[in-house]
């Protein structure tokens, strides 16, 4: 796809990831709508500020009626709780899947008839090393990322024929709030992240591996798993 007077839809661009692949973008000559739910945070320059809450899907339809001309729909917000599976807080966990799962569900339902009535184009989600690799410590946060990667498989062969691609990003820990307490050597620059994920939408490459974490982790995918306890 090329990214150049594309014209974009970035979620979660007032901060992180997102804030760098919208001034990317801008950089590369789109024309980029920065949604977040406070759209007043957003101070990417050049950027169209656009009220939009993953959650509430009456604002996601307001902003794929506001967003009509969108070619290019990228779903990187998303939140980690820290909720473990068993033991903890079940609105957590539900709060989380609602964000990092049906969030990129009901975006990707109201921008696809926006994106094809445009002649086509392409859906990022941004998903984590942990769509693979499921530690207890981040049961909840995994579960909502493994559930998004088959959203990405499924809704790529769904909107293949409508002329719609869809990427998904893979990566570790990255610089930004969410791996505040992660020691810096173990983190990589949100910026190259989102050079390497726009490289991918440009290439039309399915999955982008954006780190080590994730190239190694996708690697292991084969091992059998280890036995229980006990």
């Amino acid at each position: 796809m090329e990214l150049k007077n594309a014209v974009a839809v970035v979620t979660g661009a007032n901060r992180g990831l997102g804030r760098h692949l919208a001034a990317q973008l801008v950089e590369r000559g789109a024309k980029v709508y920065a949604a977040a739910r406070r759209p007043e945070t957003v101070d990417v320059p050049g950027t169209v500020p656009l009220r939009l809450d993953v959650t509430d899907e009456a604002s996601i339809r307001e902003a794929a009626r506001i967003a009509s001309d969108a070619t290019l729909l990228i779903n990187n917000a998303g939140i980690s709780t820290g909720a473990t599976l068993i033991g903890g807080d079940t609105d957590e966990v539900r709060r989380e899947m609602e964000t990092n799962f049906y969030g990129p569900l009901a975006a990707t339902r109201a921008f696809a008839p926006v994106i094809e009535g445009n002649g086509g184009g392409a859906v990022l989600n941004v998903l984590s090393a942990l769509s693979w690799f499921h530690p207890a410590a981040l049961g909840s946060y995994a579960a909502s990322k493994a559930a998004a990667w088959a959203l990405s498989g499924a809704t790529r062969d769904e909107l293949a024929p409508r002329g719609i691609a869809v990427s998904a990003l893979h990566v570790g820990y990255m610089d930004t709030d969410m791996a505040a307490g992660v020691p810096a050597d173990q983190k990589v620059a949100a910026a190259d992240v989102a050079a390497q994920a726009l490289y991918g939408i440009e290439k039309g490459l399915p999955e982008i591996l954006a780190d080590e974490t994730s190239r190694y982790v996708k690697e292991s995918l084969s091992a059998a798993p280890r036995p229980n306890a006990g």
